[in-house]
């Protein structure tokens, strides 16, 4: 496949993100959903000029160019989408990309989760909830992001990014350089500027590895804080959607819109008492000051430039009045990750069963998917296999399920109550610090993604809130600062990163 070097940095995409400008000299694109909206209510803008200037990028830069390929779809009528008169919502007249395994009714877009076996299903009766509360909050979304065919579940040899309906997701800072996934296409559309901002969805790492590695703003909420219903699922005890944005105050916007209780979710419930429900209510500029980080060393890697890059964060934080811990260790980390890992395959058999059965069609099953890859071979396995499908496949029985029950109980207690929760309260923490991941690799579809570190089991595993802010370029590739720590602390995390991000800038 022909790859080009259409952008090469991150000063490159930002010059190219600000170069169009409007007639009255407002410029087209905010960078900032947070300005875009404030811009629109005060008529200082309109909403046209904004999705034009999407959409102009999307089609000089998502199949021409570089081929980013990090939009699936576009909706046919993507540049007249009404807007919502008064009152205005919190996302009022913001362009939206969804992930496309997450459900859309009566727009005529597809839910596929970048397969082609759902291409002729029966489409969703309804929007999924999160969908509902993103247009009740006004946001118009135009369009649905590539991702990793089947959220990355499908074999351990794929190169994150790739899906028979959606071709190769490439890294806007070098096209040439994986996007991280499996929320490829929503992280390189956000990095991009096809859009204000995005969702994007993780059972583990599928939201921060790829905000990281594309230089953009990911957090990946408490699980049970946003809906799961209508969404394509790999477990319910792990499954989150969130926001990717251009900035940390964008991402708290929109879990202000997004954050609601869902009779649905099995896991969704209504905050704690005395957690703070206004996820910009803590935002300061003193906020840093007197908070206790803890770096997690262990999951800090080895790579010597994002040591270095991580280090001068560091002493920043330090500069801003936060209070360092070294050498903090989540216990049983490791093993909480392996007994996640045994449970999720039987979880994900009888979850996706039960999700095509409902969608309705011709494929129905895991089995019958199997089957339907392999009569596409040619479209559907050119560059992997579905290995991890048949592991699935193989724990239908009763004896797998119930040891899949008891796994999943350790798993979580391991990781939170005895693991990060353990951590924090051992060293009187507000949060765990440590870099994402480390600089993204070349694309090789025959190798499949390269072993890179990224620090995202400890909280996907426990259920926890995990946030990356973009701290800088290693080798000119965009390295992320991660914040994670205990259910229902999202507030706090984002205030920090919001400090951390103006420190930083």
């Amino acid at each position: 496949m022909h790859r080009r070097h259409f952008i090469h940095s991150s000063a490159a995409l930002a010059a190219l993100a600000s170069c169009s400008k409007t007639k009255s000299g407002a410029p087209a694109s905010a960078r900032s959903m947070t300005e875009l909206i404030d811009r629109i209510r005060s008529g200082k803008a309109n909403v046209q000029t904004y999705l034009s200037h999407y959409l102009k990028r999307i089609e000089e830069m998502n199949t021409a160019g570089p081929e980013l390929r990090a939009v699936i779809e576009l909706h046919a009528q993507a540049n007249q989408l009404p807007v919502q008169p008064l009152p205005q919502g919190v996302l009022h007249g913001a362009p939206i990309l969804i992930k496309d395994n997450i459900e859309t009714a009566n727009d005529g877009m597809l839910t596929t989760a970048g397969s082609l076996a759902l291409m002729d299903a029966p489409p969703p009766q309804r929007d999924a909830f999160i969908v509902q509360k993103l247009r009740e909050a006004g946001a118009l979304i135009f369009g649905k992001t590539n991702l990793s065919e089947w959220a990355n579940i499908r074999s351990h040899d794929s190169t994150s990014g790739w899906s028979a309906r959606g071709g190769l997701t490439r890294n806007p800072h070098r096209p040439t350089h994986n996007a991280s996934g499996s929320s490829s296409g929503s992280a390189a559309a956000v990095a991009a500027d096809f859009c204000a901002a995005a969702i994007g969805t993780e059972t583990n790492g599928s939201i921060v590895s790829p905000a990281s590695a594309c230089g953009i703003v990911g957090l990946k909420p408490t699980v049970g804080k946003v809906s799961r219903t209508g969404i394509i699922p790999i477990t319910h005890w792990q499954d989150t959607a969130g926001p990717m944005t251009h900035t940390v105050r964008d991402a708290a916007l929109m879990m202000n819109a997004i954050s609601a209780h869902d009779p649905e979710d099995v896991l969704s419930t209504p905050p704690p008492e005395g957690a703070v429900k206004d996820h910009l209510a803590l935002f300061s500029p003193d906020v840093l000051k007197g908070k206790r980080l803890g770096i997690v060393r262990g999951e800090c890697g080895k790579h010597p430039g994002v040591l270095t890059q991580f280090e001068r964060m560091i002493l920043l934080l330090k500069v801003a009045g936060a209070v360092i811990v070294e050498d903090v260790e989540i216990p049983n980390h490791k093993q909480a990750g392996g007994l996640a890992w045994r449970a999720m395959l039987t979880e994900f058999r009888a979850e996706l069963n039960a999700y095509l059965e409902k969608r309705g069609g011709k494929v129905r099953s895991l089995m019958a998917l199997m089957a339907f890859n392999e009569e596409h071979r040619a479209e559907e396995m050119p560059h992997f296999g579905q290995d991890i499908f048949e592991e699935a496949e193989s724990r239908g029985t009763d004896e797998a399920v119930e040891k899949a029950a008891e796994a999943r109980a350790m798993a979580r207690h391991l990781a939170g109550p005895e693991g990060i929760d353990a951590a924090m309260a051992a060293h009187k923490l507000d949060a765990l610090i440590c870099p994402t991941n480390d600089p993204s690799e070349a694309l090789d579809l025959k190798k499949g993604d390269a072993d890179t570190r990224v620090a995202c089991t400890p909280a996907a595993v426990a259920g926890y809130p995990h946030l990356t802010v973009p701290m800088g370029l290693v080798e000119g590739m965009p390295v992320g600062f991660s914040f994670f720590g205990a259910a229902w602390s999202e507030p706090l995390l984002l205030a920090m990163g919001d400090a951390f991000e103006k420190l930083r800038d």
